[in-house]
C-alpha cells in the first residue's frame, strides 16, 4: 500500500473526512498513478475531428458524408505550414484573401488548434434546409 492510500484511510478512521471524500481522493491518485499529469491532461483531449452530413427531407440526393479526421494530422499540418516558404506563404494568404478568407497561415499556432477544439463543442449547421451538417471533436 502506497503512503498516499494509507494516509487517506486513516483520514477516514479518525473522521477527518467523509466515505465519500475518501473514495474521490482514492480514485483521484489511482488515475495519477496509472498516467502522469501531462499524460492524463493529453488523454483528456479529443482525439478526432468529425464531419457529418445527413441528407434532409427536401435533399435531392440520399449520400451521406462521415469524416473522420486525426487531430494529430491537423496539428502535424500546423507544424508544416511553419515550413513554407515566407514568399510562398504570402501567395497562400493572398489567395485566402481574395476567397474572403483572413487568415495568416504564419501565425496559427499548435495552441490556438487546442483553443478551437476546446471551445468546438457540438456544431449543428443547416444548409439550404436540405442538409444537416455536424462539426464536433471525439
Amino acid at each position: 500500500m502506497n503512503e498516499e492510500r494509507k494516509k487517506i484511510l486513516e483520514m477516514l478512521a479518525d473522521g477527518k473526512i467523509t466515505a465519500d471524500e475518501a473514495d474521490r481522493l482514492l480514485t483521484a491518485i489511482s488515475q495519477n498513478s496509472e498516467s502522469g499529469p501531462a499524460e492524463t491532461a493529453k488523454t483528456s483531449l479529443p482525439k478526432y475531428l468529425r464531419v457529418m452530413v445527413e441528407p434532409g427531407p427536401e435533399s435531392e440526393k440520399a449520400d451521406r458524408v462521415n469524416i473522420r479526421v486525426p487531430l494529430k494530422l491537423i496539428r502535424a499540418g500546423l507544424k508544416l505550414a511553419s515550413l513554407i516558404p515566407k514568399n510562398a506563404q504570402d501567395k497562400v494568404n493572398q489567395a485566402l484573401n481574395e476567397k474572403g478568407i483572413d487568415a495568416d497561415l504564419s501565425k496559427i499556432k499548435p495552441d490556438d488548434l487546442d483553443e478551437i477544439i476546446r471551445q468546438l463543442d457540438d456544431i449543428s449547421v443547416d444548409v439550404e434546409g436540405k442538409e444537416t451538417v455536424k462539426i464536433f471533436c471525439e
